[in-house]
């Protein structure tokens, strides 16, 4: 088929075309490197978006200083990434039809998930990274070439039956890890029993840190890989070539070092008052759970999983205090993930194809590039870094409708 035709009554795109057949191969290369950059920009905001997944519990407990945490996430954020190819797999071949994928709708993807992360940054609140991504992929593959394009049951599959279970299974094991840490150490003096699962909480946010990479960093890998695949550059169901693999690893890298301070005090210390031993249960719940799914080949959201254990934590300690208004509003910036980076996503689509080819898509870069930098001059006007990590970002009004515990702090202002 050329151009756009029927099939099973959606409109729908033909492949593009390949070098050799009409194609122009400089126009094509200059906007595969524009997506490519997109891409990695993505990683980037992925890193400081998602230290907080590995790192908020151990600051919070002051197993690690805040400088050091951030340091040691990203060493193990980079050798994560070297551990696995299932998830870039499913990402690049598992969700959508390749055939049916040109350069301007990864492009758009990236914009869409680039765009939430961003948003989320800046109001401090734990979202989801991957179904940001994956959600503005969908949302442009559906602009372009409608429902036939998107594979369901691979979404479903991998994607959203995850995306339930892993915050509650996160919940579950570390309520359990929590109660039965508190349950053994009854009978050992506070100080001594606190210095001694500081250096275990240490040890298990270093798993975290390591399956962070190995899941998140994979995710960009398989956009890359697509985008690789849709110019004609690899064949389809080629795996992630090595300098895809070494520079989505050293952007995720490079973002988590720069530490996201806004989400890492939010998870630390506007959810749950954390104390060595949740902390400890929080981290090993975590690295369990993604280092399993990261085996299986599964999109797994880290942010989900480590807020699940984080509250999990909290339900699990002997007072309970869990701040149900911050967890109310990243409940809702979960459900609200994916269409909104797919709205993001599908209405990047339209600007880029309405003006066409690679000009397009360097319009949009542009316009991306603004829009970052506009929302970063933003939060410069209430900074937040390392040195506030320990100060509770409160909203004395809030606290009796949001606390479980009357000595528990607030929420966290939005």
């Amino acid at each position: 088929m050329s151009g756009d035709g029927r099939r099973h009554g959606h409109w729908v795109r033909s492949a593009p075309p390949r070098a050799g057949a009409g194609y122009n191969r400089s126009v094509g290369d200059i906007a595969l490197v524009l997506v490519v950059i997109t891409a990695l920009a993505f990683d980037f905001t992925n890193g400081f978006h998602d230290t907080a997944n590995a790192m908020a519990a151990s600051i919070a407990t002051k197993a690690l200083r805040p400088k050091a945490a951030v340091a040691l996430a990203a060493v193990l954020n980079l050798a994560g990434a070297f551990l696995s190819l299932s998830v870039a797999a499913t990402i690049a071949s598992g969700l959508v039809n390749t055939h049916l994928i040109t350069l301007p709708v990864v492009f758009a993807g990236l914009a869409g998930g680039i765009s939430w992360n961003l948003a989320t940054w800046y109001l401090g609140i734990p979202s989801s990274s991957s179904h940001a991504l994956i959600g503005g992929v969908i949302g442009s593959t559906l602009a372009a070439a409608g429902t036939d394009a998107v594979k369901w049951h691979g979404l479903v599959q991998k994607v959203v039956i995850p995306a339930v279970l892993s915050p509650v299974i996160a919940v579950l094991i570390a309520a359990v890890g929590t109660f039965l840490i508190f349950r053994i150490s009854r009978g050992v003096r506070r100080e001594t029993r606190d210095r001694g699962l500081r250096l275990g909480q240490v040890g298990a946010a270093s798993m975290m840190s390591l399956a962070h990479g190995t899941n998140d960093a994979q995710k960009t890998m398989g956009i890359i890989t697509l985008a690789l695949i849709t110019n004609g550059s690899l064949a389809t169901g080629s795996k992630a070539p090595t300098w895809v693999i070494v520079a989505c690893a050293v952007a995720l890298s490079l973002g988590t070092y720069c530490g996201g301070w806004r989400i890492i005090r939010t998870l630390g210390k506007g959810l749950v008052t954390i104390e060595p031993p949740q902390g400890l249960a929080a981290d090993s719940s975590s690295a369990a759970t993604i280092l399993l799914s990261s085996h299986f080949g599964y999109s797994l959201s880290t942010t989900h999983v480590a807020s699940g254990s984080i509250l999990g934590s909290g339900l699990g300690s002997r007072d309970g205090r869990v701040r149900w208004g911050v967890a109310r509003r990243m409940v809702t910036a979960w459900l609200l993930t994916l269409p909104a980076a797919g709205l993001v996503g599908a209405g990047g689509y339209g600007v880029v194809h309405g003006i066409g080819g690679t000009a397009g898509v360097a319009v949009g870069f542009a316009v991306l590039v603004v829009g970052a930098g506009v929302l970063f001059t933003l939060s410069r006007r209430s900074p937040v870094g390392h040195h506030d990590l320990h100060e509770d970002p409160v909203d004395p009004a809030a606290d009796a409708a949001t606390a479980t515990s009357p000595t528990a702090e607030t929420q966290v202002a939005a």
